[in-house]
């Protein structure tokens, strides 16, 4: 049963807010959870003269004091993420909503609010990435802008501050490119050939390219030089997505045989034992990944080198 003096001060409470008497309604609220703290609604009212009144941090607490009370009252959660948005908590805002929206999958409000995050958080990354190209481009460092800046394109297309950087960044790195592939040997050449093709998915072509540039550094005497090791690995990646699993196993340990320590080569080549049943192998090239610095392990990626 609800507490009669709780309720008495709930509708004191509302009372005031009706007439714009915010704090007045605080403390009617207040006293009405010294009373009964376990009535959700009684910290969502608190909530909402809070917001009125623009003390988010007061808002925030009445918002997780609410939730604490019934995790079912979705309410709670859109307190409480109104007031993390407020005080530019998005990665909390995000976390507050996807709570709430376990409890009401269906909310209207949350899922509102959270698609309108993620436009802030999309628009505020592009906001971002154009700052840091233009920056880039007045220190000279022309391909890293122009990577900026594909960075910002996949977020918005059709942004018109990524298009006017991309029209001062491109010609120059256009030319920084021309200029660049002029000067690379047959084996190189291929070598970039087969990771465009990477990119594109078109795997098998790839795997010609990079099969291409090996043979040519093989013939020179360069079968273990730093470019060969790249189109060893980058050849796995491609043999990985095909499941050619024997393929990946070969050129993960040419990689091996020169960087035993290879972090990027052992997980390939784990993965591919597995993929053939030879789980003891498998489990030795995991372990030697496992017996590694973190440091060194948690900075690696499987992309192409």
């Amino acid at each position: 049963m609800p507490h009669a003096g709780a309720e008495a001060l709930k509708g004191e409470g509302n009372a005031f807010f009706k007439a714009g008497s915010y704090q007045e309604a605080i403390d009617k609220y207040l006293a009405a959870t010294k009373l009964d703290p376990s009535v959700p609604a009684y910290w969502s009212n608190m909530a909402a003269c809070y917001e009125k009144l623009g003390k988010y941090e007061e808002m925030a607490e009445a918002g997780r004091s609410c939730i604490k009370a019934d995790r079912t009252f979705v309410k709670g959660y859109f307190r409480l993420a109104t007031a993390q948005k407020a005080l530019n908590d998005l990665e909390g805002c995000v976390k507050t909503l996807e709570s709430g929206l376990a409890v009401q999958s269906s909310n209207a409000d949350l899922k509102q609010m959270k698609k309108d995050l993620i436009e802030l958080q999309r628009a505020e990354q592009v906001a971002a990435y154009c700052t840091k190209a233009n920056e880039q481009l007045q220190n000279g460092d022309v391909v890293g802008a122009y990577k900026t800046l594909d960075l910002a394109s996949r977020l918005d297309a059709g942004n018109p501050d990524i298009q006017a950087l991309t029209k001062r960044v491109k010609p120059k790195y256009d030319a920084m490119e021309a200029k660049r592939k002029a000067n690379l040997t047959g084996p190189e050449i291929a070598k970039e050939k087969g990771d465009d093709a990477y990119k594109q998915a078109q795997f098998e072509t790839a795997v010609e390219f990079y099969t291409k540039a090996l043979d040519a550094l093989k013939k020179s005497g360069q079968g273990q030089s730093e470019l060969a090791l790249k189109a060893y690995a980058n050849r796995a990646a491609c043999y990985k997505q095909i499941s050619n699993f024997d393929g990946t196993i070969s050129d993960c340990t040419a990689v091996l045989e020169v960087e035993p320590d290879n972090v990027k080569a052992l997980i390939r080549r784990a993965q591919a034992f597995e993929g053939v049943e030879r789980y003891r192998f498998a489990l030795q090239d995991v372990k030697t990944v496992l017996a590694m610095p973190f440091q060194k392990v948690g900075k690696t990626n499987l992309d192409l080198s």
